[in-house]
Order: C-alpha cells, then structure tokens, then sequence
C-alpha cells in the first residue's frame, strides 16, 4: 500500500554530494511511524535552494533516507514567494494530482498550501486521507508580518474547511486546535514530540541545582527557538529582564537558535542589557538537553504556537517554565505561570514570582510529572492504532 506525505511547509536540504536532509520536524524516529504501516512512502516538499557542504550538513540536518523514502518536489506555493505565479500554482495542481492518483492514501499536515491540494484531490479521486494538525495559520500569518494579516483570514479558512470534512485528523494539541478546527471525523489529540527517557535522576539534578542556586550568581532564563522571527516574542522577555535588572534582579538570557539576531541585539543595547543577553546560535539536538540543564527557568514567549516541542523538552528536564497564552501553551503549564502575549509586564512580575527558591522546586516537579505524559513509547502506540485505523479504511475499500 503507497503512501503519500505531504507537507508544503518542509524544505528537503541537499548536500555537495547529493545527500538529501530535513529539519528537526523529520527525524529518522518520525518516519518510522509511517515506516511501520506503509512499505511504499513518497513525501511531497519543497526544497531549499542552497546546496550545503557535507560535514555541515551532517551535523545540522536530519539525514533523508532514500533507501526507504521516495521524493517529489512541489513548487514553492508560500504566500511570501516573491516568484509566485499562476502558472507555478498550476503546475503544483498537476505534480500533486498526478501523485494522489499514483498511491493509494495521502497524509497532509497542516496548514501548508500544498496540502489542501493534496485533500482536494484526495476527495475527487475517492482516496483515503488523514489530516495532521500541526499549528494554527491564523496566529502564524496575522503575527508574522503585514503581508500575513491580510492572507490570515483566507489560510484560516481554507484550514477549517479542510479539518472539517477529513474523514481523521491528527492534532497535536489536546484542547486549543481542535476548538478552532474542529472536525466531522475520527479525531485524536497526540503531541509529535519524542522524548528521550525520562528518569528520576533527572528531576534529583534540577532540585539540587535550585537549592545550589546564590544570590550573587544570575538567574539564567533559556527559549529554544529560531531568533530572526519576531513572533517567537524574544524581545518581550528581553525588556522584561531589562527592568527586573534595574530594580536590584540579576537574570542573563541565554538563546539556542538559529537566523540572524541583529535585531534582537539591537533591543538588548537599547535596553541596556547587551551583556545579559547571550545568543548560542543553533545546537545539535543531543545538545540542546545539556544546555536545558545548564539553565534556571525556561520562557516560552511565543505570539503563535501548535504545542511547543521546545518547552516539553525543557519540562522533561525538570526546568520550571513560564510560556504565554498562545496556542497549546496553556494546555503544559501552571496557570499561575501563564502570561498575555507580548506583555513585558506579566512576564516582569511572574518571573519574580518563579525565582523563589521555594516556587522553583514546586514548578521544577510539576514539570517534569507533566513531561511523563509525553513518554514515547506510549504516545507511538496511541499514533500507530490511528495511523491503522486509516490503513484499514482503505483495505476495506
């Protein structure tokens, strides 16, 4: 039984030897899912136009198995392609339909242009489908730019419409995408973060580092995320440090990410804070766990979200956490610590709140139990059953 994949928001890399790769959404782990109910899987991307040197690519990227995956390359349908054209839409209607009809199931993950392509052919042509939701296009174009807000409304609704009819749908929040797309269909709430194994020695660690904790040494506050993309809300907690700094704290902010943060240095000099504000740049996956450990308290500013990655894996390290009221956030955390997006003054005063000793070893343990629920294994088994759901539904055909 052939599947079909499509996500038109992935990128497929490509190396000097020819060497194909993928993000962090796409590891080896997530294809095995698939892998493991369909022999035959071609995925449908975009791909990035810069051809990168081996050795980098290896440590940067996810390596794409053409052995067990297949490729086709969809026509890049974003809404700020500065090259789009009616004849490059076309031709994605052509590549995508021609693909529907060669497998027998499709996969769209969501929102992505492509996708909803994907699901228009899927139902002319009488295919099973399922649709994962991933993230809320609304908030992802209405924070993103003024270009954004004005296709906002029509990415919404396209999304809605598609979720709606999806005969299962695969969200991975348990709450907040499912009030706003809901769906006529099967239907289930499954996060797609893997997470390592998590052990108590973990938690040990964090509560003897919080009791280790000196006046004279800086809170340090850690956000995993790209750092060029001002809807991941940096600069909120920047200001906020800014202030905290002035009335007699002392926080450092500690960024993992990639992209340029000229822009986010720019605030931290103007703020008065460029010394308390250090930008890691991107780290291998392996990596990112030792730097969670290294730091006091995870912030989660996010102006949109799906259900962060980022702040499960630093919940899984027993790192308290404060994150905004966008997207799934709310679904992970304390709602003591939960702020309005893009208020420097909630996160001002909850991280005065957080930085008692006494708070951080309550929010150190409700993390890491709220992480348990995350565990791989049980999350795999609850994908594959509805992944097998949907086999079926096409063997039954």
């Amino acid at each position: 039984m052939k599947l079909l994949f499509v996500h038109g928001g992935e990128k497929l890399k490509e190396d000097t030897n020819g060497n194909l790769y993928t993000g962090s959404s796409y590891n080896q782990e997530v294809w095995d899912r698939y892998l493991s109910i369909f022999v035959n899987i071609t995925v449908m991307f975009r791909r990035e136009f810069i051809v990168y040197k081996q050795d980098f690519a290896k440590k940067k990227f996810h390596i794409f198995n053409k052995s067990q995956l297949n490729f086709i390359e969809v026509p890049d349908l974003s809404t700020s392609y500065k090259n789009f054209s009616v004849k490059k839409l076309m031709d994605s209607h052509h590549i995508i339909e021609k693909a529907v009809l060669e497998h027998d199931f499709l996969i769209a993950r969501l929102p992505s242009n492509a996708g909803n392509i994907a699901i228009k052919y899927a139902k002319k042509h009488n295919k099973p489908y399922l649709v994962e939701v991933v993230g809320c296009p609304w908030d992802a174009y209405w924070h993103h730019s003024m270009k954004g807000k004005v296709v906002a409304s029509f990415m919404w609704l396209k999304t809605k419409n598609a979720v709606k009819s999806a005969p299962f749908v695969y969200y991975v929040t348990n709450e907040f995408l499912q009030r706003r797309y809901p769906s006529k269909g099967k239907a289930i709430g499954c996060s797609d973060v893997a997470l390592p194994n998590i052990n108590n020695g973990i938690l040990e660690k964090r509560f003897k580092k919080i009791q280790d904790m000196r006046n004279e040494k800086p809170i340090i506050l850690g956000t995993t995320a790209v750092v060029n993309m001002r809807y991941k809300g940096h600069e909120f907690v920047i200001k906020a440090i800014s202030q905290l700094n002035n009335n007699g704290y002392n926080f450092e902010y500690h960024l993992v990410g990639a992209g340029d943060y000229s822009f986010l240095k720019a605030i931290a000099e103007k703020y008065g804070v460029s010394d308390k504000v250090i930008f890691l740049g991107s780290l291998p996956h392996e990596k990112v766990f030792e730097y969670l450990d290294m730091i006091d308290i995870y912030v989660q500013p996010s102006m949109t979200e799906g259900l962060p990655r980022a702040l499960i894996e630093a919940m899984s390290r027993g790192c308290p956490s404060i994150g905004s009221d966008a997207g799934g956030i709310p679904e992970l955390l304390n709602e003591t610590f939960i702020f309005r997006r893009g208020s420097t003054e909630d996160i001002f005063n909850l991280l005065k709140k957080i930085s008692v000793k006494a708070t951080l070893l309550n929010e150190a343990k409700r993390s890491f139990e709220k992480a348990k629920e995350f565990d791989k294994e049980l999350l795999n088994n609850k994908r594959i059953t509805f992944y097998k759901e949907l086999r079926n539904c096409g063997e039954n055909k």
